[in-house]
């Protein structure tokens, strides 16, 4: 009877380490991405494409006059093919490869190893991949509304392929390729240092370089098409929640709140700016009311999934004042000519807004509690100094690169068109064609 007990005692050992089961152990099997948050993100990848086509050709397109429409829908959709191209090439791999501290390395230079079935967490690594793409792709097609109806073709696409190797993709690299900045806990949720202010900057430097259109600012330059203009904001503001929500990589209650956060801030902003507007002038308009919500989401961006609804409805009012303001200050008063206001609104509410997520993160503010401080900070002055810090350093970086960047451009091919080029429109001049045949 012994025996009989021994060797059932051996059987169940033997079936309950395993051995009876197939031959891949647990810990060989393949990790399956998880099916919500895999969808999720395919979804969020178009958002974001949609955001710059047609979202931000259409919002930029209406905004210039009708003789540069199609100049700037074709820079627009020009930067969308070559930042993909360079994305698959080398840049993606700058950003997220190993690397150092400050860029990554060229292990994954024409998506080596990126496979079917390699993850980036629970979620295919090709979807991450194309993903961060469309971030990339949106950054330097923003700085397109600083230099529109003046700047050369050949000279934007040299600028934006050379601006996204020297700033993006280091910038990117700091905060979330596990870099520097991203060590120090800062708070970036979806770019707000990574695209705004870089964007930003850049938009400011061009502005300065290549100086004013002629005419500016006594001559009135008015958006050529409002329908457009107000088209390309809604479908900005949809989008936006692919650029936000999505930046959660997971459908989860992180991503609802950067969603809920995401519209409160819009609506708010978009209210502000226009209230700013009616007090100011005597009477709101089309453009004021969607600048502001544009101004409004750009500032939410670094902030939505670490803040709570209260904090999404204050930082999109503080946009919303702030970058009225900080706009009527760069025209009016330092008369620089950025063309689309690039600078007082996505330069401004993208430091505003990474100043705010030091603030309005902490879970010690009552009915404006955040979702918390980010990795090995502790209170609430270590992470404004860290998001200052960041502010700081990518300001001076973007800045000096930026400018480098078109002065060695402007010595090789030139920046601008001539004189009577820009007179008569781009349209014709650099691409043959008309935007409307009336």
């Amino acid at each position: 009877m012994s025996q009989i007990h021994r060797r059932l005692s051996i059987l169940l050992i033997i079936m309950l380490t395993g051995v009876l089961a197939p031959a891949v152990s647990w810990a060989q099997v393949p990790a399956a991405p998880n099916p919500g948050n895999t969808a999720w993100l395919l979804t969020s990848t178009a958002l974001v494409l949609f955001m710059t086509l047609p979202g931000l050709s259409l919002f930029y397109g209406g905004l210039v006059r009708t003789k540069n429409v199609l100049s700037v829908l074709m820079q627009c959709f020009a930067i969308t093919c070559l930042v993909s191209l360079l994305w698959f090439v080398y840049a993606y791999s700058l950003v997220f490869g190993t690397g150092n501290a400050v860029i990554g390395d060229l292990g994954k230079i024409f998506m080596a190893g990126i496979e079917e079935n390699s993850l980036t967490g629970d979620i295919p690594e090709t979807i991450f991949a194309m993903f961060q793409l469309t971030f990339a792709i949106i950054t330097p097609a923003l700085v397109v509304g600083a230099f529109a109806e003046r700047m050369k073709f050949s000279a934007m696409l040299w600028f934006s392929g050379l601006w996204l190797t020297l700033v993006y993709a280091p910038v990117a690299h700091w905060v979330w390729g596990g870099g520097w900045l991203s060590k120090l806990g800062v708070l970036d949720f979806a770019g707000g240092i990574v695209v705004h202010i870089t964007a930003g900057i850049a938009a400011l430097v061009a502005a300065l370089v290549l100086g004013r259109r002629h005419g500016f600012p006594t001559t009135a330059m008015l958006p050529h098409n409002m329908t457009m203009v107000v088209t390309g904001a809604g479908m900005l503001w949809v989008g936006w929640f692919g650029f936000n929500a999505g930046s959660a990589l997971a459908a989860d209650g992180n991503a609802g709140m950067a969603m809920l956060a995401t519209h409160l801030s819009a609506a708010a902003g978009a209210l502000a700016w226009t209230g700013m507007e009616w007090w100011k002038f005597g009477k709101p308009s089309a453009l004021g009311i969607v600048t502001g919500m544009v101004a409004g989401l750009g500032t939410i961006t670094p902030a939505s999934g670490y803040v709570g609804p209260a904090g999404g409805v204050i930082i999109g009012s503080m946009a919303g004042v702030a970058c009225f303001h900080a706009t009527q200050y760069v025209k009016r008063v330092l008369k620089i000519d950025d063309s689309l206001d690039v600078f007082p609104v996505h330069g401004v509410g993208g430091i505003l807004g990474t100043l705010a997520a030091g603030i309005f993160s902490s879970t010690d503010l009552g009915i404006v509690k955040g979702q918390g401080f980010g990795p090995g900070v502790t209170s609430m002055a270590e992470q404004f100094g860290v998001q200052l810090l960041a502010v700081i350093v990518t300001v001076a970086y973007t800045a000096g690169i930026t400018f480098l960047v078109l002065k060695l451009i402007e010595r090789w091919i030139g920046l601008r068109v001539g004189r009577d080029v820009e007179i008569g429109g781009l349209d014709i001049a650099l691409h043959e064609e008309r935007g409307y045949d009336l």
